[in-house]
């Protein structure tokens, strides 16, 4: 899927536009973001959320940091009629358990109920291109995409990997600056 992947040193990351380096390196929630944008709240369509026994080999590889056994969540994110972003994220099962009871909540959501401390990690980012993500956002490639970790406590918790529609431009301008 990756079509190109660049890291914050990498020399598109500063062609990126003010307001798309903020959705793609800032360590906001991107659900919130969306919801600020939008001023509509956000949907989660969960695709999938199943157990992985044998991990993607284009899954981010901070995914190998997390212990087994390992639970993939697909979904994608709507505000209103808009279909803005694509999302997947890896979980030790005991802690998707413990964190995604509601399913069709944002993961933010779940992971700040009790106001418990989070830190995020922009691991990378990259330009995506593939057939059902066109479909999806009804709208051509490629889409900016970033991948990430939330720690809880020192430890990985989670692996999250998010794609952006283009439609988001009408909010952020261009991507390229």
């Amino acid at each position: 899927m990756a079509v190109g992947v660049c890291g914050h040193g990498d020399p598109l990351t500063p062609r990126l536009s003010g307001p798309w380096r903020l959705l793609l390196l800032g360590d906001g929630s991107p659900t919130r973001h969306l919801q600020s944008l939008t001023g509509r709240p956000v949907q989660v369509d969960v695709i999938a959320m199943e157990a992985d026994h044998q991990t993607d080999a284009e899954a981010p590889p901070e995914v190998e940091e997390l212990d087994r056994p390992l639970v993939r969540r697909q979904v994608w994110l709507r505000c209103g009629d808009q279909t803005l972003a694509w999302a997947e994220s890896w979980w030790n099962q005991q802690q998707a358990e413990q964190h995604l009871q509601e399913r069709n909540q944002p993961i933010w959501t779940s992971l700040t109920a009790n106001r418990a401390e989070l830190y995020r990690e922009v691991d990378g980012l990259a330009l995506v291109d593939a057939p059902w993500l066109e479909q999806g956002f009804q709208r051509s490639g490629p889409y900016w995409s970033r991948h990430y970790r939330f720690f809880r406590g020192g430890r990985e918790l989670t692996v999250i990997r998010e794609v952006f529609s283009p439609l988001l431009e009408h909010w952020l301008g261009p991507p390229n600056t």
